[in-house]
């Protein structure tokens, strides 16, 4: 009765347009109120939740990510992958989920990785001749890999929530990230072979003489070094991965400042909008905090374990009820919303069914990608409207064939758990 008054009290706070901290932090002191627990209780989650070497890479990844995108490396990035595989068929396609990739595995953040991309990309497709939609859909799509493949925010919130090994959540993003990058890829090279066979072509780029391609790819090799050292030194354990934010934010700076490819006004900007993200998530995790210490001392985790362990005894289903529950969730919440308000609930369960916290970690983050590329509230949708001058209708109407790939991509690391365990363990 007490789980369904609170989702219900939940519900009805976010309905009417409390902000998700205020919300989750709110309801916590008031269940510890009502219980004669001490607020002092409240304050002490408070300063404990945002007391943590880990979480300080989340600013840096930020502020470096916005550096970034200021200072226009998107173009070069872009002008690189796109004089290696333009001409093929799906070419731009193609170069715009391989952009994606290679931003995100420098930035952590979905939303800077659709923006820089697709302020380069949306124009090119369109000009050659792509369908609107489908340029949106696969760009608020090919964002999302900023959360999947490492470094990513989530996986380093979710490592501080669950004390798992932020490391070795990065390194099991690897192989979900690249299979999700070939699914994305496969899609657009199908999509763009069967408008040639019904004579609605793409317009193809001319294939790039090997200068073109020498010299595009020596412009954008600071990007490429960039993501080499800061994943590099993570996975050699040179550094840790707040050191690695800090020395990618650097190494970002330096390489803007050197190209004067960034003013001291977007500078300011990129500072601005970082600080601004940095307090949304940090207010988001102290309100979750709070929400937690209070649900813990109700006995509500050990409660849902135990209905959980009574009603499913298979794996499978487990994972099937959570996919279908974040998917719903998905509609009104964000990413870091989620993982806050669920990973601490489902966290003794996964104990009690034998579930690596690992892998379901992957399974998670790679459902709340879903949650980006949703309505009402994905905020890539709005990223690519903002970006794109597009009507928010031709958006959602791009990304579901995406949707249903990213489940794809959930059945199989559930039956071929290696894709995502094998680089972490077994190499």
């Amino acid at each position: 009765m007490i789980i369904v008054l609170v989702l219900l009290c939940m519900l009805s706070l976010m309905l009417i347009g409390v902000p998700i901290a205020f919300t989750l932090g709110g309801m916590g002191l008031a269940m510890l109120i009502l219980a004669d627990f001490s607020p002092l209780i409240a304050s002490q989650a408070l300063v404990g939740s945002i007391d943590s070497f880990i979480l300080l890479s989340v600013p840096l990844f930020l502020l470096m990510s916005n550096v970034l995108l200021k200072g226009g490396v998107g173009t070069d990035l872009f002008n690189a992958v796109q004089s290696w595989v333009g001409h093929l068929p799906g070419g731009l396609g193609i170069a715009t989920i391989l952009s994606c990739a290679f931003f995100a595995a420098i930035s952590g953040s979905s939303v800077a990785t659709a923006a820089t991309i697709g302020t380069v990309a949306i124009p090119e497709m369109i000009a050659r001749g792509y369908p609107r939609h489908f340029v949106f859909g696969l760009l608020a799509a090919g964002g999302t890999l900023g959360i999947l493949i490492p470094p990513s925010i989530p996986m380093i919130v979710y490592g501080v929530i669950t004390e798992e090994s932020i490391v070795d959540l990065f390194m099991a993003g690897i192989g979900p990230g690249i299979f999700l990058v070939l699914m994305f890829t496969a899609y657009s090279v199908f999509f763009a072979m069967r408008r040639e066979s019904t004579g609605q072509s793409q317009q193809r780029p001319n294939k790039a003489s090997f200068a073109n391609r020498y010299s595009a790819t020596l412009r954008a090799s600071p990007i490429f070094i960039l993501a080499a050292v800061v994943l590099g030194g993570i996975y050699g354990g040179v550094f840790t991965p707040t050191e690695s934010a800090a020395i990618g934010l650097i190494s970002a700076l330096l390489i803007v400042f050197l190209r004067r490819s960034l003013s001291l006004k977007n500078l300011h900007r990129a500072i601005v909008e970082s600080l601004q993200t940095t307090v949304v998530i940090f207010m988001i995790i102290a309100g979750a905090k709070i929400f937690s210490k209070a649900i813990t001392l109700y006995r509500i985790p050990q409660d849902i374990t135990t209905l959980i362990t009574q009603n499913i005894d298979h794996i499978g289903l487990f994972i099937l009820v959570i996919c279908l529950v974040l998917l719903i969730l998905g509609f009104f919440l964000e990413s870091i919303s989620m993982l806050l308000i669920m990973v601490p609930v489902l966290l003794p369960s996964l104990s009690a069914l034998g579930i690596d916290p690992i892998w379901f970690g992957i399974i998670f983050v790679i459902m709340i990608e879903c949650a980006l590329i949703t309505p009402p509230v994905g905020l890539n949708l709005f990223v690519i409207q903002a970006v794109g001058k597009a009507d928010i209708t031709e958006v959602i109407a791009g990304v579901y064939p995406f949707i249903f790939i990213m489940f794809a991509a959930v059945i199989a690391i559930y039956f071929v758990p290696d894709i995502a365990l094998y680089i972490p363990f077994k190499m």
